[in-house]
């Protein structure tokens, strides 16, 4: 019979397993750590759209800088006379839309580098809703703290770096417990994504942690006070107050986002010293 033949032919060779022992499963696959999620993918794509402004006449490339990037004297109110492109409603949705603008490829670069590993690890754990309006949330935190810096400034804000320094905070409260996407011993991209996070008060007990936040403050500050601007052109500068607005939102506002349920016996790892 043809199933007997199926069955004896040397090209499927078979082995003897003892009854009742199961027989072994192929490891599941695992998801490279750094492949981009649906949600992270779409916002990049976004920006290179939006991004193809540039091929617009000047006129109208600036026009849509001033419409929708972020002029702190467009809140000025003693210059009652002074109007700007956009009207009432720009005073309302330049508070987001300023992060969805670049001056130049290089500054696009620049923050999707460092979204590779935060947010990507963000978007799983927050699923497309809660990634899109935690950005959002610090952008508009980011916004704040430049206004508050820059009050009477006519140059425009552009740029994603105030919700990169976002999504760099919060991965902060769950980066170095173990299993997660900075540790050492991890799964696939998912699994090393929702692993239970810190408390914000455990959080800033870490060293880790601790450390990180030096280095990111310090960097900052060094490339806003020193001017060193890294993806821009000549004449312009860093919003370092931008950034640190940003990074303050995403570090407390974690929380408020987060689905992933916290078990402080679990997060304890990240920990120097874990509680007995």
């Amino acid at each position: 019979m043809k199933v007997g033949a199926a069955l004896d032919s040397p090209q499927q060779p078979t082995e003897d397993i003892p009854p009742g022992v199961p027989a072994e499963m192929p490891p599941a696959p695992r998801e490279p750590i750094l492949t981009l999620p649906p949600a992270l993918t779409a916002y990049v794509l976004l920006i290179a759209a939006i991004h193809l402004r540039v091929l617009l006449p000047v006129e109208l490339e600036e026009w849509t800088i001033d419409v929708f990037g972020f002029i702190p004297k467009r809140y000025d109110t003693t210059l009652l006379d002074v109007t700007f492109p956009g009207g009432a409603g720009a005073k309302v949705w330049t508070f987001v839309t300023y992060s969805l603008l670049h001056a130049n490829i290089s500054h696009i670069g620049f923050n999707v580098l460092w979204l590779l590993p935060f947010g990507s690890a963000l978007a799983r754990r927050f699923g497309p809703l809660r990634f899109y309006i935690f950005m959002a949330v610090t952008a508009a935190a980011g916004a704040l703290a430049h206004l508050i810096t820059h009050e009477h400034a006519l140059a425009p804000m552009i740029g994603a770096s105030a919700s990169v320094s976002g999504t760099m905070a919060a991965a902060m409260r769950f980066a170095f417990v173990q299993g997660s996407f900075l540790s050492f011993s991890r799964g696939d991209a998912d699994a090393a994504a929702k692993v239970p996070a810190l408390s914000l008060w455990r959080a800033l007990r870490n060293g880790r942690v601790l450390a990180f936040l030096a280095i990111w403050f310090g960097v900052n500050i060094i490339f806003g006070v020193g001017s060193l601007a890294v993806g821009m052109d000549e004449g312009q500068s860093v919003a370092w107050q931008a950034h640190i607005g940003g990074f303050i939102a995403g570090l407390i506002l974690f929380a408020l986002f987060d689905p992933v349920p916290r078990r402080e016996s679990d997060a304890a790892g990240a920990l120097p010293n874990p509680p007995h």
